[in-house]
């Protein structure tokens, strides 16, 4: 401590950041947003970034005589899954609510908008009646026979719903989340647009708890595709969703009363995840805990803040031997088919818990250690880092991001020349003779699309026909929106500029202007009064602050090495 008289000054140092790395989490969050714009089904707008793409679905709905133009297509074929597309507009809103202040200086806030807004314009569409939701279009098995650009379909656009006689809890729940989430997204800047979306997040919440099932029991051709593990941890999930949103304890009071029967307080996961949303709800409501909100809910709050804590220290390796699978390479490894979802969507949910407990001071307590919340985030980082590059293999698994990623993508669209350069239809079978087996790259780049990723040995085949490694889903790329915007705040890289701007003569390539990158070697400095600085380590870029006698300064220390030397240079 140097004297009272001149400035007192207490160092927090957080090994958060791996400064070496130096991955552009910026341009990584604005190749992610692209992606959604790729995906988009329906009559696309003037501001479409992703000139590849075109009109498509417009008479989605027709037969049915209602109006399903819109959403997102699921993955490389042209289905529109309803509890996908929910969950992903979930985790889009959940990024939003957190690291809103992030996007907005990043300049994305209306791009992650707009990409919610395309799911929950759709959602009321949808939600045609109080107890109905259309909860499918398209065939699973038809759209697979055909390898065809989505402005060129020929399979049926059959529809499917969900009603009093065909219940579907966990889609209905689902969608509920995301609508009473977008709702909370959406607060800021439309705050009309935000009161809709809650109107059809309640009745939906109603309708599902109200009339109970599977929804794979009313909509069969989903099962082989989305295979949903039960409704309960929906139903905690929307009414946890639905008290964030509107702070109504009767919402509270549900989670509270069906934590024992809908095993919100008996599973224990290593996973979070479209199907499974025990421990984004374990961890929401530990918030609440943290916050100090819990009142007479507070002993059955803790049983759902246990199970929290269960989730982070199996990721954290610290569980008592009842860890999360690990690649050698240090990936989450949770399932065979399509990986990178399982760990993005876990490395999203650290970064927020860690953001939770670091807001109420406390720390994870595991079997074999207590863990910070720093470490948490140093762990998100690090999953989202193999993502980008940080792997045995140096490939990006984000395609379009660096100079080394998959180029034989799993997707329609992608592998097809675009509609704008084959003016003409090519057909159910033709996309496969002519383009599927074709061994030359794609001709598109579908820009941020999160591939399924290696083996569980670090293992990738970039082959078009590895659908389990080289398709990506939107449940996958949602969660790195937030996370991304996460990183990037806490990071010292420069931004990107805000948008991709398409070179001519390639509908399938973007260029990037870069702001020019600081060296790594200039000192991270705090100025007190005039003078005063302090320098950590030769790390990182200038900051500056004004720190008065007897405050304490904290900082982020950006270092993947030994811990940094602090000195004070000098102080008036």
């Amino acid at each position: 401590m140097v004297n009272s008289r001149h400035v007192f000054a207490t160092f927090l140092i957080l090994t958060i950041m791996n400064a070496s790395s130096a991955f552009d989490y910026g341009q990584a969050l604005d190749k992610s947003l692209l992606f959604f714009e790729a995906q988009r089904s329906g009559k696309l707008p003037r501001t479409q970034r992703v000139n590849w793409r075109g009109d498509s679905g417009l008479t989605d709905g027709y037969q049915q005589k209602v109006n399903l133009v819109g959403g997102y297509y699921d993955a490389g074929d042209h289905v529109k899954f309803g509890l996908p597309m929910a969950y992903t507009v979930t985790m889009l809103s959940w990024g939003a609510i957190e690291y809103h202040r992030n996007m907005m200086d990043l300049n994305q806030m209306g791009h992650v908008l707009d990409a919610i807004k395309w799911g929950t314009d759709y959602f009321i569409k949808a939600h045609s009646q109080p107890n109905v939701l259309w909860g499918q279009v398209g065939d699973g098995d038809s759209d697979h026979y055909c390898w065809e650009r989505a402005e060129d379909m020929t399979t049926p656009r059959t529809a499917y719903k969900l009603d009093t006689e065909h219940p579907g809890s966990d889609l209905a729940g689902e969608t509920a989340a995301a609508m009473a989430a977008a709702s909370m997204a959406f607060r800021p800047y439309n705050s009309s647009y935000s009161d809709l979306l809650l109107v059809h997040a309640k009745q939906l919440f109603w309708f599902a708890d109200r009339f109970r099932g599977l929804f794979t029991d009313s909509i069969p051709c989903a099962k082989e595709f989305y295979t949903s593990s039960g409704f309960e941890d929906e139903l905690l999930w929307a009414a946890t969703w639905l008290y964030r949103a509107t702070n109504d304890e009767s919402y509270l009071k549900y989670v509270v009363d069906n934590a024992a029967s809908m095993g919100g307080t008996g599973w224990a996961t290593k996973e979070f995840s479209w199907d499974n949303k025990y421990a984004g709800v374990q961890i929401l409501l530990s918030k609440v805990l943290l916050d100090g909100h819990g009142g007479a809910y507070t002993a059955t709050l803790k049983q759902y803040k246990a199970k929290a804590d269960y989730f982070a220290c199996a990721c954290q390796q610290k569980n008592d031997g009842y860890n999360a699978p690990m690649t050698p390479g240090g990936l989450l490894y949770l399932h065979e088919w399509n990986n990178m979802q399982y760990a993005a969507s876990a490395a999203f949910l650290l970064a927020v818990y860690s953001d939770y407990l670091t807001a109420a001071k406390s720390v994870l307590t595991c079997p074999d250690a207590n863990v910070q919340p720093h470490e948490l985030l140093t762990f998100a980082q690090s999953q989202a880092d193999y993502i980008l590059g940080k792997n045995p293999k140096s490939m990006s698994y984000i395609v379009g991001y660096g100079q080394n990623y998959p180029i034989h993508v799993h997707h329609r669209g992608a592998s097809i020349a675009s509609i704008s350069v084959v003016h003409s239809v090519v057909g159910c079978v033709q996309g496969f003779d002519a383009w599927y087996h074709r061994p030359a790259a794609n001709p598109n780049v579908i820009h941020g699309g999160l591939v399924g990723g290696p083996d569980h040995n670090d293992n990738f085949d970039d082959d078009r026909s590895n659908y389990e490694q080289t398709e990506p889903t939107l449940s996958g790329t949602a969660p790195l929106v937030g996370l991304f915007s996460k990183l990037h705040s806490l990071s010292l890289s420069p931004k990107p500029t805000t948008s991709p701007s398409p070179t001519k003569g390639h509908p399938g390539s973007y260029s990037h202007a870069k702001a020019p990158t600081k060296p790594y070697g200039e000192p991270l400095e705090f100025l007190h009064s005039i003078t005063s600085s302090w320098t950590v380590g030769g790390i990182g870029y200038y900051r500056h602050k004004v720190i008065k006698p007897g405050s304490e300064c904290s900082f982020v220390y950006v270092q993947g090495g030994p811990q940094a030397k602090v000195s004070v240079q000098s102080y008036h």
